[in-house]
């Protein structure tokens, strides 16, 4: 693939997206606008073991696998739980990473002119879905395969696509950026696109084992709830109440919902209706835990840190 760089026009632009970003988990509030003069702050992924002992979560000790000093961030495992996928900004661009736990290997997956977020395992187990950020500063969702080959533009016309995930083999939820910024569910086939909240949070997930999509739902600033959709009754739930200004979750295998404060995880378990502290990783020399990723089989949990 060609390795001409953005003009830096286009450059400020993806600096600005990665910053609008970050002050959304850390500042609590939304701005899909960018901010061309600032520089998206540096942050690694982490990985660690996950235990259970009489029945409650143990974790180990946090592994840094990311090296490069700069944006590392939204990690998310192959389909086999072997690897993660990555964002890393090298070269004043993003492109996508994937790293070999076993291994400890990185290689580059894309390498391209345009910039590349949000690395998403399609349902084929083969393939990515990202979010690129194209010449002229559009964003919509493109799909790479893993093995490498020219990359196909999954919806032509739905943007700007600022998150998304997928819910089915044709079925996506995106995070659509505007004024308010929207939850929607479109169909691949035909391009049909149904609102179903707005002010959503940026970590789109289908609930497990259930045909419900979960997201956060921002109400004020000071009011952010977990929810979830029902895809055949079309009806919303509420899960749980968020710490304030944290957006970031993730469901185990099992069904119990994960979120960290600063350096604490927490869990909810299916059968609770209370945030229980699972481990404090200050003392590791973290600080803020963001962008929370667990494997398939529920054995590691991948995140951000600062």
């Amino acid at each position: 693939m060609p390795t001409i760089k953005k003009s830096i026009a286009s450059i400020a632009f993806v600096a600005g997206l990665i910053l609008s970003s970050w002050i959304v988990a850390t500042a609590q509030t939304a701005s899909p606008s960018p901010t061309p003069a600032a520089a998206p702050p540096a942050s690694d992924i982490f990985i660690v073991d996950v235990a259970s002992r009489n029945g409650k979560m143990k974790l180990g000790l946090p592994v840094k696998i990311t090296s490069w000093a700069g944006y590392n961030n939204q990690p998310s495992f192959t389909a086999d739980g072997h690897s993660i996928l990555y964002t890393s900004i090298r070269d004043k661009q993003a492109d996508i990473y994937r790293y070999d736990i076993a291994r400890g290997t990185t290689t580059q997956i894309t390498k391209t002119p345009e910039s590349e977020y949000s690395p998403t395992l399609m349902p084929d187990g083969k393939s990515i879905s990202v979010v690129r950020v194209e010449a002229d500063g559009t964003q919509r969702l493109w799909k790479f395969t893993l093995a490498g080959g020219a990359p196909a533009l999954i919806l032509e016309k739905i943007k700007p696509v600022g998150y998304h995930w997928w819910l089915d083999d044709h079925t996506l939820a995106l995070f659509i950026l505007g004024k308010p910024n929207t939850l929607q569910i479109v169909d691949t086939r035909t391009g049909k696109a149904e609102t179903i909240a707005e002010n959503p949070g940026r970590i789109l997930r289908r609930v497990p084992h259930q045909n419900k999509l979960s997201f956060v739902h921002k109400i004020s600033d000071q009011e952010w709830i977990i929810k979830a959709y029902d895809l055949d009754s079309r009806k919303t739930t509420d899960l749980i109440k968020t710490f304030t200004g944290v957006e970031d979750y993730a469901w185990t295998p099992a069904g119990d919902l994960l979120m960290a404060k600063d350096a604490k995880l927490f869990v909810r378990k299916k059968s609770d209706w209370a945030w229980q502290e699972v481990s404090d990783f200050s003392s590791a020399g973290l600080k803020t835990i963001t962008r929370i990723a667990v494997s398939p089989k529920g054995d590691r949990i991948a995140f951000v840190a600062r």
